[in-house]
């Protein structure tokens, strides 16, 4: 079954930090914090699927305060920072929001989200993400990681339920 046959029975996204929503990249200031960059437009699509009833959810072995305030900005409830287990988080989290996982899509770039992604409705990957993780994705986006690759998945789940722009 393609990856666009599985679009409609998408009703939740879950998103790694690093190399996802942003280019993998950190910058090392001299107080000592990794500072981050993030496309507005990936946060726009990001706040669209929350107004439209969709499951949000970040999870990542980064622990940044910075990540965690802009991702609660953009209305994002479920947040899991320094996560050492994400098939353990993404397991508890399946059971508190009671949803299976075919209806999830999870996005991520690097072995840490291989397993997860082994076991989602939708494994998708930024065009920029490691060969293991290309490998097993049943998409990649056209766009890398921190560069709108968020938003291109948002945007067809939203666009095939009819409820991407009112």
């Amino acid at each position: 079954m393609s990856y666009k046959t599985k679009l409609k029975d998408i009703n939740t996204f879950i998103f790694d930090v690093d190399g996802v929503l942003t280019d993998g990249n950190v910058i090392l200031s001299s107080s000592g914090e990794m500072v981050r960059t993030m496309s507005t437009r990936d946060g726009y699509a990001i706040t669209q699927a929350i107004k439209q009833g969709f499951n949000v959810c970040i999870i990542s072995g980064g622990n940044s305060e910075m990540v965690r305030k802009r991702m609660e900005y953009l209305g994002v409830k479920h947040i899991h920072l320094g996560v050492h287990n994400k098939l353990e988080v993404f397991e508890d989290y399946l059971i508190m929001q009671q949803i299976s996982a075919d209806q999830v899509l999870y996005m991520g770039d690097d072995l840490p989200d291989y397993e997860v992604m082994s076991r989602v409705g939708i494994a998708a990957a930024p065009n920029d993400a490691c060969s293991e993780i290309l490998s097993i994705a049943n998409y990649v986006s056209h766009k890398d990681g921190g560069d709108g690759c968020v938003r291109d998945v948002i945007e067809q789940v939203l666009k095939i339920k009819d409820c991407w722009f009112d």
